[in-house]
């Protein structure tokens, strides 16, 4: 049985898009992370050792993503969800990236990736 741990609305500026209007600033992303984790032991020992250090995580990604140079979410997806494998306690990550305002009509546009850890 898989636990889950969440990163909720981490809100960034990132360079993405592939349109040159797109890329002369910096655009808002809204990320979403659930990494499937075993929480049992973790739960009775309450020592972090024992479970995954998801603020380590969120600054690599913090860091990743205000820095990077996408041209697509789904490329952004697949680099935080290969931050989040990088703990073997991660069994499985699932990313949901939005792109506020990106289409007219629409609040955001998004991708979601869910990926596992190869053991």
């Amino acid at each position: 049985m898989n636990d889950t741990l969440f990163i909720n609305d981490v809100t960034l500026p990132c360079t993405i898009g592939v349109f040159d209007f797109e890329r002369q600033g910096k655009q808002t992303v809204i990320i979403n992370i659930a990494l499937s984790v075993a929480l049992h032991k973790p739960g009775k020992t309450d020592n972090l050792k024992d479970t995954v250090n998801y603020h380590e995580i969120y600054l690599h990604i913090v860091d990743l993503v205000e820095n990077s140079n996408f041209f697509l979410l789904e490329a952004l997806a697949e680099a935080i969800a290969t931050i989040c494998l990088q703990d073997k306690k991660v069994q499985q990550v699932k990313v949901h990236i939005e792109k506020p305002k990106a289409v007219a009509l629409a609040r955001s546009s998004a991708v979601e990736i869910i990926r596992k850890n190869e053991k």
